[in-house]
């Protein structure tokens, strides 16, 4: 085996650091050409300053071997290792070094100061350098690039026609530890923030693609995600403008069905996603079904969940006008208690967390616009665009689809949804959950199990 091979073990460890939030640094510790001991960056999650890849790497070889001397063993490390590292290597007498790309800041081999190359110290460690430097450098470059667009998201000044809900209301969530991500340079963002989360490797078999609808958030997906994740697959699930972490504009008239959509499509398009299952429910599938039509090679699959879309040439369903009708009286209803009624199981604490983005009046214009722009004429705004997602489902689509219904639901419940079904090429029959209401998310693991067997490669 040569160094090419081990620095690819060591870059797996970067990789592995990365998505885990810290410097994507790792290292391999080898002894006759069999690797010892592993190492990732990990200072931020342990708390720790001397956890870097190399000394993790080193603790591991010394534990391997009972000895705190690595006589005849080779240190393989993606960066430039710093001072503190490079001491510690020549203090166990590693034989030889191998690093990938230099650190201009640090660097202790060459760079800043040239520690192996000491006369004076009684041991010298070999040291060859570059190896795999270009993919090295390049796992840092994006990083870097990451955070300080990732700053600049969050730090980002707030239009002043618009809401953000303070950072505290979403404190200590139960059941959703996911880092937030930010993008606002979308054109049909106009400089609004919107929130979406992405967990999971880029290059993943899968991609979950899931969207939320009104009055929920991403919050609505935490009992699916970790399943997802668990089969190795990506995740991204935004927050729509005006709802969850995302910005929310002060006026009701900001909102439209076409503007939503075309935000979804450009944050496809910036996240490159590859290997969909678009996973929708109520607005997600309003809107999401009509995604896979504009670029159909990206899409896999559809997991569809009480939903439906509307077109304008059939009048809306009873259960519909009614809760349209609630809306436009109760403005200022509890979407906790709406939670709470529909689910018992829920914690309260779970049901509070639907209410966490919408501390006052001034940051719901989203729920009040929502059930208004349901296109309910043939010339109402998103009404076009869903007659032509209906022809494409029903005569182009070639993806799979997985079906999965909330009986309860008195709005999107099972007719509603068979009616869907029939009009979706080749869906099969719906997974079809008694207990479960209009938030069938809320009994999402079942669902997501059934999900991975039926879509996973």
């Amino acid at each position: 085996m040569n160094d090419e091979h081990f620095m690819g073990l060591a870059l797996a460890q970067a990789n592995l650091a990365g998505g885990a939030g810290e410097v994507p640094v790792g290292a391999v510790v080898v002894k006759d050409g069999q690797v010892i001991g592993v190492g990732r960056n990990a200072p931020a999650g342990s708390a720790d300053p001397t956890a870097h890849a190399e000394i993790m790497a080193l603790r591991e070889a010394a534990r391997t071997l009972n000895n705190y001397r690595l006589d005849g063993c080779e240190l393989y490390v993606t960066l430039e290792p710093c001072a503190m590292c490079a001491g510690a290597m020549l203090h166990a007498r590693l034989a030889r070094m191998v690093f990938g790309a230099a650190d201009p800041k640090t660097g202790a081999a060459g760079s800043v100061i040239d520690l192996f190359a000491q006369a004076q110290l009684n041991h010298r460690t070999q040291v060859h350098s570059g190896v795999l430097a270009q993919e090295c450098g390049l796992a840092l470059t994006e990083f870097f690039r990451t955070r300080r667009r990732e700053v600049r998201m969050t730090t980002m000044p707030l239009r002043e026609d618009a809401l953000r809900t303070p950072a505290e209301r979403f404190a200590d969530l139960p059941g959703y530890p996911w880092q937030p991500k930010y993008v606002n340079d979308l054109p049909s963002l106009d400089e609004l923030r919107m929130h979406y989360l992405d967990e999971g490797p880029q290059d993943a078999a899968l991609t979950w693609l899931c969207l939320h609808g009104n009055p929920a958030w991403s919050y609505l997906y935490r009992k699916m995600i970790p399943v997802f994740l668990a089969q190795g697959h990506r995740v991204v699930a935004p927050d729509m403008i005006g709802f969850g972490k995302s910005d929310k504009p002060k006026r009701d008239d900001a909102h439209s069905f076409t503007w939503h959509r075309q935000v979804l499509l450009e944050l496809i398009e910036r996240l490159n996603l590859q290997h969909i299952v678009l996973v929708v429910q109520d607005w997600g599938g309003l809107l999401g079904l009509t995604l896979p039509m504009a670029d159909a090679a990206r899409y896999q699959g559809l997991l569809v969940m009480n939903t439906t879309l509307a077109t304008g040439d059939e009048p809306l369903s009873a259960g519909f006008v009614a809760w349209r009708e609630m809306c436009a009286k109760n403005p200022e209803f509890d979407v906790a208690r709406l939670f709470a009624r529909g689910n018992p199981h829920m914690s309260e604490q779970e049901c509070a967390a639907y209410n966490a983005p919408f501390p006052d009046r001034g940051h719901r214009a989203a729920l009040r616009a929502f059930p208004a722009m349901v296109p309910d004429s043939m010339d109402a705004d998103g009404a076009e665009l869903s007659r032509q997602a209906y022809a494409f489902l029903s005569t182009q689509w070639a993806g799979r689809n997985m079906m999965a219904i909330g009986a309860q639901d008195p709005v999107l419940g099972v007719p509603v949804m068979e009616s869907l079904r029939a009009r979706i090429r080749n869906c099969p029959e719906p997974m079809v959950l008694k207990q479960a209401g209009h938030f069938v998310q809320e009994h999402g693991e079942v669902i997501a199990q059934a999900a991975v067997g039926y879509f996973g490669p």
